[in-house]
């Protein structure tokens, strides 16, 4: 090779894989380091984390000279990051399944949109960083929620589950009476790796009365759920949670169960569980389905329960 084309070589600076390399590099290292103040400030279960960790990853890389498919190499990256933040972060399966979406949706919304104002109708520098100043603005609103109580929309939350049992409403107060009985399968979202349910001890429906519920398996460490009878009435009791140290307070915080229960006609009776509860977990318009469609689905499986022979 001459040295005139050595020079010329030289002179053309990095490749696309260079540069596609070092701003990978550069955002899953922007990505953890994020992260880590989030958990330092104990702001992991906000926006901040699930809206403003894939805003920045996919600023960074959507802005990387030279690159073509900004949407695909945004998807890899994000991608890349949530199995290190699976490996090596502590996040477990479930955390990283249930974000995933957002994760992707956020970075495939910003590539397009910078990938839009790159093209050769449109302008070009000074228009994409318009665009980016606008999505930096957008997106950093939008992570706020959860970071404080004036930025958060309302946590409390409810859910009612009510069926028809093919018994007698004394069957289901003695029930309710005993034990709980986690014999049964879960619904098969509540198996995915959420922490479960294994045993239960406490019995009686008197004012006082108290339930310590065992949960083990799935994400976190093993812990107890102790709900205690603060009000009881003919065909009506209400448990309060008095504390929660398994993985779900995570998630979300128990306050009250209020079962009724009613018989229609003889060997019917139609029971309703109702549970409040407060959602951890933001942003609401993302994570408040998940979690109303999971509490609804342990309703309906003690609602189930309560109807098996003890």
């Amino acid at each position: 090779m001459s040295e005139a084309t050595e020079l010329k070589t030289a002179k053309r600076g990095p490749t696309k894989a260079q540069w596609t390399l070092a701003a990978s590099i550069l955002a899953i290292t922007v990505a953890v380091l994020l992260y880590r103040i989030l958990v330092w400030q104990h702001l992991e279960q906000t926006s901040a984390l699930f809206i403003g960790i894939p805003s920045v990853l996919a600023i960074i890389l959507a802005l990387t000279p030279r690159a073509e498919t900004t949407v695909g190499m945004i998807c890899k990256v994000i991608t890349i990051a949530m199995l290190i933040s699976g490996i090596f972060l502590g996040e477990g399966f479930i955390c990283i399944l249930m974000a995933s979406p957002i994760f992707f949706a956020i970075g495939i919304l910003i590539g397009v949109i910078i990938n839009a104002v790159r093209k050769p109708e449109h302008q070009k520098w000074p228009g994409t960083n318009a665009t980016c100043l606008l999505l930096i603005g957008a997106f950093t609103g939008m992570s706020l929620e959860g970071t404080s109580a004036r930025l958060s929309f309302p946590q409390q939350e409810e859910v009612a589950v009510t069926r028809a049992l093919p018994i007698r409403a004394v069957t289901v107060e003695n029930n309710l009476a005993a034990a709980p009985d986690f014999n049964h399968p879960l619904p098969a979202f509540l198996r995915l790796k959420f922490p479960r349910p294994v045993e239960a001890h406490g019995a009686g429906l008197n004012v006082g009365d108290r339930r310590i519920i065992h949960f083990a398996g799935g994400e976190g460490k093993p812990g107890d759920l102790v709900m205690e009878v603060v009000e009881h009435s003919p065909g009506h009791v209400r448990f309060h949670a008095v504390s929660d140290h398994s993985k779900i307070a995570h998630w979300m915080t128990w306050e009250d169960a209020d079962v009724s229960w009613k018989e229609v006609t003889p060997g019917q009776t139609t029971v309703e569980w109702k549970i409040r509860f407060r959602r951890e977990l933001s942003p609401a318009w993302y994570f408040g389905p998940w979690e109303h469609y999971a509490v609804r689905l342990a309703a309906g499986y003690l609602i189930d329960t309560t109807a098996s022979a003890r």
